[in-house]
């Protein structure tokens, strides 16, 4: 559970520092649509997984199929 809502920050983290140019990325049109679309992305996958944190519909290692296990055993 830790690992889940440490990489939630991580997502929304990048999606900041990509949104305020931290990084120094070229102001072109081309990298700023990059940018702020990397920037989306981000956003919207660390809510979309912060989301799943707090449902408890985290799957990674299997842990809902094997809690849905030790309940009909």
């Amino acid at each position: 559970m830790f690992f889940g809502i440490f990489m939630v920050f991580v997502y929304l983290g990048m999606a900041a520092l990509l949104a305020v140019n931290y990084f120094d990325w070229s102001n072109a049109p081309l990298w700023k649509a990059l940018r702020w679309l990397f920037a989306i992305v981000f956003a919207a996958y660390g809510l979309y997984r912060g989301y799943r944190e707090i449902k408890g519909e985290h799957t990674y290692g299997m842990r809902r199929y094997d809690d849905q296990d030790k309940n009909n055993s």
